[in-house]
Formats: structure tokens, C-alpha cells, sequence
């Protein structure tokens, strides 16, 4: 890659930029189902088509692949590829609740080097270069310092929607309940951005999410990183797009908070 990351950063910002806007200014007019319960707007297919057309025209060198419309890659044989959710937290959209975000990484050979999530309605755009820190509107943020479970607030992701949701959300259940057993507060936001961009900012210590959809987590996993916290997968090695979950948590209660998850999983 000839590209400084510092300036395909910044075009990421501008490009989750574009679909911020969007979010605020357009209200869905289409909700479409994808499977049981788990929909995408015409909004969503929008946002999709106009960042991609950004990052096509300002970085041709560069795949591109949408949650919405898949792959569209020009640039076949590149090792590095933009990963777009173009609005993380649809339901939440559609239901008038502000938190959902627009989620963008560059990856490079499935790892994450560049994102960027933005928060239309609260105003916040959270960026990260690999090794290089992460900010929320150019301010460096860290992970919290909280030290114990019982004086964190933990997120978790949404249970499963769609064929095999009944068994998986027995463990996602059972997550539940052992949290909270132990932490000060469980918060279901809706969206992993927001959980994994909040662990990052410190306004959450831990996350727990029971699957690793890369155009979901992806930026968030970065900058989370980037600030500080450890994220791991259920066997406590560090998550990767090959993960199955996200455990992530402010650096001195990773191991609590993994230990916890561990021991709650049901054996099936």
C-alpha cells in the first residue's frame, strides 16, 4: 500500500461522514426482512451505494465489500479491503431510538488497520489507526480502570434472530444471567459499534457479544483496541475475523470478565 494511513483515515472519516448525514436527514420509507425479525431500510441500501461510490472514486486500489450488497471489488487481487456496515442498529433506526452508527474498516489480509464509526445523532465520529491510538473528534480516549466486576457495566450484543436462534440464545441466556450475578449494570445498546466504541471511550468497562459478524466489529474491535482494551474470543486468544464472539473489557477486568463468560457457557 503506497497510501499513508493517516490520509485513507481520514478518508475514512469522510465516508462515514456521508452516511451519517443520511442517517439524519432521511427516515426510511421500505423495511425489508432479510430473515426472521432481522431487517435492512432503503436507507441502509442507500448509505451502502453512496460511500462505496466515495471509496471507489477516491481510492480505486482498494475492494470494497457492503453488509447489504456484498462485494464489488475492482481491485481483485489487492490484499486490502474496505468493510462497510452502513448502519449498524437498524432496528433502532427504524424505531426512532438515536443509537445506531455507520461502521467502516480497512482491512488488510482480514485484519483491521483503519476505522471509523460515526454517531450521527449524538455528533461523535470514533477513528483508529493500527498502532497508533484511537480518538473520538480528534480527542485520544482510553479504556477505563475499573478493577472489578461488580463496579462495571457490561454490554451485550443481541440475541439471535433466524434458524438456530432458540439454541444459541440458550447460551447468550446463560451469559445473562451469570452477568448479572456479578457486574454493576448490563446494557443492551443494539448496536456493537456502539458497545465496543463506548469500552473504548471508558463510558462502558466490558462487552460481551456472542458472535464476531466482521462488518459489525470490525472498526469497533480497532479502536477499542487502540484505546487500551483486550479482546478476545471465548478461548481467550486474541478475537480475529475467524472468531465466533467478541469479549472485550477494560484491561484489569479482561480476565474476570473472560473467566465469567467462560464458565457460564452451557456444554452442548
Amino acid at each position: 500500500m503506497k497510501r499513508p494511513l493517516d490520509q485513507l483515515a481520514e478518508i475514512a472519516q469522510k465516508a462515514v461522514g456521508i452516511g451519517s448525514y443520511l442517517i439524519k436527514t432521511t427516515r426510511p420509507q421500505n423495511v425489508i426482512e432479510k430473515t426472521d425479525r432481522d431487517t435492512y431500510t432503503d436507507v441502509d441500501t442507500r448509505i451502502e451505494r453512496e460511500v462505496r461510490a466515495y471509496l471507489i472514486a477516491t481510492t480505486p486500489e482498494i475492494g470494497f465489500t457492503g453488509e447489504e450488497e456484498g462485494r464489488f471489488d475492482r481491485a481483485v487481487d489487492s490484499e486490502y479491503a474496505w468493510v462497510l456496515d452502513p448502519i449498524d442498529g437498524t432496528s433502532n433506526f427504524v424505531h426512532g431510538v438515536p443509537l445506531c452508527g455507520v461502521s467502516l474498516a480497512l482491512m488488510w489480509n482480514n485484519k483491521a488497520i483503519v476505522g471509523a464509526i460515526a454517531m450521527p445523532y449524538l455528533e461523535l465520529i470514533y477513528s483508529a489507526i493500527d498502532g497508533h491510538g484511537a480518538y473520538v473528534n480528534g480527542q485520544v480516549i482510553t479504556a477505563s480502570k475499573t478493577a472489578e466486576l461488580s463496579k462495571a457495566i457490561v454490554a451485550i450484543g443481541d440475541f439471535a434472530l433466524g434458524e438456530g436462534a432458540k439454541k444459541k440464545n440458550r447460551q447468550r441466556i446463560a451469559v445473562t444471567a451469570a452477568l448479572a450475578e456479578e457486574v454493576e449494570r448490563i446494557r443492551m445498546f443494539g448496536s456493537a459499534a456502539h458497545d465496543l466504541a463506548w469500552l473504548a471511550e471508558g463510558r462502558i468497562d466490558g462487552v460481551v457479544i456472542l458472535s464476531n459478524k466482521i462488518h459489525d466489529v470490525a472498526a469497533g474491535v480497532l479502536i477499542a483496541r487502540e484505546a487500551g482494551a483486550i479482546v478476545l474470543d471465548k478461548s481467550g486468544g486474541a478475537n480475529n475475523a475467524q472468531s465466533t464472539e467478541v469479549i472485550a473489557a477494560a484491561p484489569n477486568i479482561s480476565n474476570q470478565l473472560l473467566t465469567l463468560v467462560q464458565s457460564s457457557l452451557i456444554r452442548e
